[in-house]
């Protein structure tokens, strides 16, 4: 048997495409990492010792913007479902812009943090600026990851490999950057409840 037969016969069997399981392991794991830090954000809270400050204003820029990058994706599907080939190239374009400007804004937002005397460690760290630092920048390191995805879409969009009969990488695409932006919004009203 041939090991493509092989690979065929097992994404029978589990129902479910190989690259598709994975992704929803990658998934299940980085959930259940950010559910152990806001875990632990609430548990250190309650210790005492928390320094309470404004959150950057910045926070909710950027969750419009991941909002926005998420329904350009989601163009993008659906334009790939319909063979709307350009449409799908320039809803990836953008799905890719926003998703940079996002990090651009997540870069100020630390840069507020920094002006307001709020800092990841050292002697005049608090855990409370701590926690913000470390859930912003784990996300944003995702993020980074979602955009090495986006990116391999989109030069697959722009050798026409994206279409209604091609849509493997087009989703799963879109179902990890539709996670990241709900992560995202999680985090965002988690701080918003919890600060």
């Amino acid at each position: 048997m041939h090991p493509s037969e092989s690979l065929n016969n097992k994404q029978v069997a589990l129902g479910i495409h190989p690259l598709r399981f994975l992704l929803w392991l990658m998934i299940i794991s980085i959930t259940m990492m950010f559910a152990a830090f806001t875990s632990a954000y609430i548990v250190r809270r309650g210790e005492g010792g928390w320094l309470e400050f404004d959150l950057p204003s910045g926070l909710l820029f950027n969750s419009a913007v991941i909002v926005l990058s998420s329904a350009a994706m989601q163009l993008a599907w659906f334009s790939a479902r319909r063979d709307e080939l350009r449409r799908v190239q320039w809803a990836m374009l953008a799905t890719f812009a926003l998703g940079v400007l996002f990090l651009i804004g997540q870069w100020q937002v630390w840069e507020e943090l920094v002006q307001s005397k709020i800092f990841f460690g050292g002697a005049d760290s608090n855990p409370a600026g701590s926690f913000v630092y470390v859930l912003t920048g784990v996300h944003g390191f995702h993020l980074i990851t979602g955009l090495v995805f986006l990116l391999v879409v989109l030069l697959k969009s722009l050798r026409f490999q994206v279409h209604s009969r091609q849509m493997m990488a087009m989703t799963n695409g879109a179902i990890y950057w539709h996670f990241l932006g709900g992560l995202w919004l999680y985090l965002y009203l988690f701080l918003l409840l919890n600060h």
